[in-house]
C-alpha cells in the first residue's frame, strides 16, 4: 500500500519579514539622525539602508501572497509595512533634498532626525510584540513612538521661530522646507504606531 502524502500550505514567517524590514528601517533612520547632527558620511548609509528596506518590503509581500493564515490580518500587515516604507523613502528624499539645496543639517534638524529615530526604534519594539498574545506590549511601545513624536511638534516650532531672525531669504525658504519635510515625515510614523493600535484591537 503507498503511503498518502499531505501536502500542508505554505506558511512563511510574515511577522519576521516585517521585522527585518522595520530593522533596516531603524538603520536608516538612525543613519539619518546621524547625517542631522553633523555625519557626513551617513547620507550614503541613509540610501543604503532604503534600498535594503525596500528588499525587505519585496520579500514581505511575497511571503504575504504565499501564506495560507496570517498572525495578524493580512491588510493590517501590509499597511504596517507600507507605512514604515513611507517613512524610509522620507528619509532618504531629506538628505537628498538638503544636498540639492546646498544646505547642511542644522540643530532644528538634528532635534527633529533625533526624535524621528526614537519613535522609529519604538516601533521595532511594537513590532517584536506582534501575535503570539503580546498586544499590551505593542501598544505600550506604540504609545511611547507617540510621545516621543511630541517632541517633534516642540523641535518644529522652535526652528521655525529661529528662522524670523535670518535675513537671507533663500536660507529661509530652504531651511523651512527642510523642517516641513521632517515634520511630515513623523506624521507617517504616527500614522503607523495609530495602526499597530488598530490591528492590536481587532485582534482582541
Amino acid at each position: 500500500m503507498t503511503a498518502r502524502r499531505w501536502f500542508l500550505p505554505r506558511s512563511p514567517d510574515v511577522l519576521g519579514a516585517l521585522r527585518a524590514q522595520t530593522a533596516a528601517t531603524v538603520a536608516g533612520v538612525d543613519a539619518l539622525s546621524a547625517w542631522a547632527s553633523g555625519d557626513a558620511a551617513a547620507a550614503e548609509r541613509v540610501r543604503e539602508c532604503e534600498h535594503l528596506a525596500d528588499d525587505r518590503k519585496r520579500e514581505l509581500r511575497s511571503a504575504l501572497s504565499e501564506a495560507f493564515s496570517t498572525p495578524l490580518e493580512p491588510e493590517d500587515i501590509f499597511q504596517l509595512s507600507t507605512g514604515l516604507d513611507r517613512v524610509m523613502n522620507a528619509a532618504k528624499n531629506i538628505v537628498r533634498e538638503a544636498e540639492v539645496l546646498g544646505r547642511r543639517p542644522d540643530q532644528p534638524m538634528a532635534d527633529l532626525a533625533a526624535a524621528l529615530a526614537e519613535g522609529t526604534r519604538h516601533l521595532a519594539e511594537a513590532f517584536a510584540a506582534l501575535g503570539g498574545g503580546g498586544g499590551s506590549t505593542a501598544t505600550a511601545a506604540a504609545d511611547a513612538a507617540l510621545e516621543s513624536q511630541r517632541r517633534v511638534e516642540r523641535a518644529y516650532r522652535d526652528g521655525m521661530s529661529a528662522l524670523l531672525a535670518l535675513p537671507d531669504l533663500h536660507e529661509v525658504a530652504a531651511r523651512r522646507e527642510l523642517y516641513r519635510r521632517l515634520a511630515r515625515t513623523s506624521d507617517g510614523l504616527v500614522d503607523v504606531a495609530e495602526r499597530v493600535w488598530y490591528s492590536v484591537l481587532k485582534e482582541s
